[in-house]
């Protein structure tokens, strides 16, 4: 009771020192334009230097760090990594407090008479990936203005003007869908921006650049920003480009409409920064392994990234989830139309890859038996317990946060889960029109209208029922609505286009490249394991046999029957089907587990129904 009465008491304080945050209302921002400057130099340190002129008028005002982020769903703004801040006016400090219930607040005074305030801070950008994501390197850098700029509560973001500029390393070059308006020495100045538009338009720097025109001088232009960890890995091929040459004809085939008036992909290839894959409006921020185009055959699984942003400047940045399009970075977002957003554009970027020639035809079967096997039989929660639109609440409720047991937390499942939906939906368009219909026909309608618009066009699920209904009249609202809040009922996609999901023991050219690329053992179909480095234990399976055995994830596999652990060890003892001993390291103790399996090696594959069409060849086939 004590405990109690003093919180409530500190409680009571507070709300009398700290003002309201002011909500954001359409007004234009009349003080004038802000002018935010980057000092991006300081490579030992990976620190950014900000230094921000905001116009003022007198009285309360309340300054805000984006905390609520497109694209990445979820209050993400990395308000921890802000430090050293300073405001002041006309020479003299300015006291703030931060807002306790909204920590990206802060609130301060300002003088009458001061017609602008000077506001100064640091980025702490994260030395490595377990204090979060790695963004500077010796080689390059990703500058995000979310992350280094505060902008004044009480306004649509969209109604806030603002001139950056930024610093970069002597001899770096730059890529961003801003234009720019002068470059001093190391320094860029870009034209005007509303707020909105800035943080949507974020840029990558580095030492070892390459520009690519992708569009080869059509309009409006396309083109590919690489920056790379070493030199030599910027000499890529004209065969390795050409099928992103041809994505940009495809989704313009595909969609009829552009929402960009120039489109850039920045597109990092490096072991030292993060991975990335975040979408905005005219460009995408693309993070892959430096080895990306010098050993291709592992980095198979990987090669949607691409074709998935690309993707989100028609679905998820021009037309938006209604509950997604808020009017500033600091109102909640909410999730619902997620599995639009992020998982039709999943069944895109397995789609994508076949029809502009990433994929041939074995690998892109195998692809899509990757994806249907993890969303069936390696995922008992979303036969159990979880929907799939359950599952786009997670962004909200656990961003940073890992999975315990992946395959039965289901967590962000609204990717390839409703990717599946949306390849029954496609299936479903081909039947009740005789083949005349597909999913094509729904995107063209819904994603490729306002040829030129660069805004946002908000739509709600009655709005997507309403377009399906305009492709091919069926009671859609049901149909989605068991698929979205059912359980087990994933599975009849692919016999929808003429195929079948199938195990047997030869792992596919999928399967074969994932492991190489994420250097894991994927025994999920027999064991029940998803094996890492050094025989660390990544997911379990839910109720599978090395479950029901006692295997956890963050235990450490030593030795398989007797002899010490290796990728070849484990999978000859599964082979085998006998019995398989698997002693462990669980955290300092040894246990030896007696695993319950003799079926061999499972690994999925997609296998022809007789007397059906192959209505899956005619979707991965390319327009023309």
């Amino acid at each position: 009771m004590i405990v109690r009465s003093l919180v409530c008491a500190l409680t009571l304080g507070s709300a009398a020192v700290y003002a309201e945050v002011p909500a954001p209302r359409d007004r234009e921002y009349t003080p004038g334009t802000l002018q935010i400057h980057v000092d991006a130099t300081d490579l030992a340190h990976r620190v950014f230097r900000v230094r921000e002129t905001i116009p003022v008028q007198g009285g309360p005002l309340t300054l805000l760090y984006p905390q609520w982020l497109p694209g990445v769903h979820g209050p993400a703004g990395p308000i921890d990594k802000l430090a050293g801040l300073l405001i002041t006016a006309g020479g003299q400090t300015l006291p703030w407090t931060r807002d306790t219930l909204q920590p990206h607040a802060f609130h301060l005074d300002v003088p009458q008479g001061a017609a602008s305030i000077e506001v100064q801070f640091q980025f702490l950008s994260p030395q490595n990936k377990e204090q979060g994501r790695v963004v500077m390197t010796p080689e390059m850098l990703n500058l995000q203005w979310n992350t280094v700029s505060l902008y004044p509560a009480g306004y649509y973001a969209n109604r806030i003007q603002v001139q950056a500029s930024a610093t970069y390393p002597a001899g770096w070059q730059a890529a961003s869908a801003m234009e720019i308006a002068s470059t001093n020495g190391h320094t860029i100045t870009y034209k005007p921006i509303d707020y909105d538009d800035l943080v949507d338009s974020p840029v990558f720097a580095g030492k070892y650049f390459k520009r690519i025109d992708l569009a080869s001088g059509a309009s409006p232009p396309v083109y590919m920003d690489v920056v790379a960890d070493e030199a030599r890995l910027l000499e890529i091929k004209p065969e390795q480009l050409k099928p992103y040459q041809e994505l940009v004809r495809q989704m313009t085939l595909l969609y009829g409409a552009h929402h960009y008036d120039h489109y850039d992909f920045l597109f990092a290839l490096s072991d030292k920064m993060s991975g990335i894959g975040l979408e905005h409006h005219r460009s995408s921020e693309d993070g892959i392994a430096a080895d990306y185009f010098t050993e291709p055959e592992k980095n198979l699984a990987r090669t949607g990234l691409l074709p998935h942003e690309y993707n989100h400047s028609w679905n998820g940045k021009y037309r938006r989830g209604a509950d997604l399009a808020t009017p500033s970075f600091n109102v909640p977002m909410r999730d619902s139309l997620l599995w639009v957003y992020e998982g039709q554009t999943r069944f895109w970027d397995h789609v994508l890859p076949a029809r502009i020639g990433l994929w041939n035809a074995e690998q892109t079967n195998d692809m899509m038996a990757l994806m249907a096997a993890e969303m069936t039989k390696g995922r008992p929660g979303l036969n159990t317990w979880r929907s799939v639109q359950d599952t786009t609440n997670d962004p909200v409720m656990n961003e940073a946060g890992g999975s315990v047991y992946q395959s039965y937390q289901a967590r962000f499942d609204y990717y390839p889960a409703a990717a599946m939906i949306w390849l029954d939906v496609d299936g479903k368009l081909r039947e009740l029109s005789q083949g005349k219909r597909s999913i094509d026909d729904f995107c063209k309608a819904f994603f490729g209208v306002g040829d030129g618009k660069y805004n946002v066009n908000p739509y709600t699920f009655e709005d997507i029922v309403k377009t399906l209904n305009g492709v091919v009249p069926y009671d859609w609202a049901t149909y989605l609505r068991q698929r979205l809040d059912g359980h087990d009922v994933l599975h009849g996609a692919l016999e929808a286009h003429g195929w079948k999901l199938v195990y047997n023991d030869q792992p596919s050219v999928a399967v074969k490249s994932m492991e190489a690329g994420r250097k894991v053992v994927n025994l999920t179909y027999s064991l029940g394991l998803m094996i890492g480095k050094d025989g660390e234990i990544g997911d379990v399976l839910w109720d599978g046999p090395a479950f029901k055995a006692g295997m956890v994830p963050g235990m450490k596999l030593i030795a398989v029957n007797g002899k010490e652990y290796s990728a070849d060890t484990v999978k000859n003892a599964v082979k085998d089907k006998g019995p398989i001993e698997l002693l462990v390291k669980n955290f300092d103790e040894y246990q030896t587990l007696e695993v319950d399996y003799h079926d061999g090696l499972k690994y999925p594959h997609l296998e022809r129904v007789q007397g059906t069409a192959d209505t899956l060849g005619l979707l991965m086939a390319p327009r023309k």
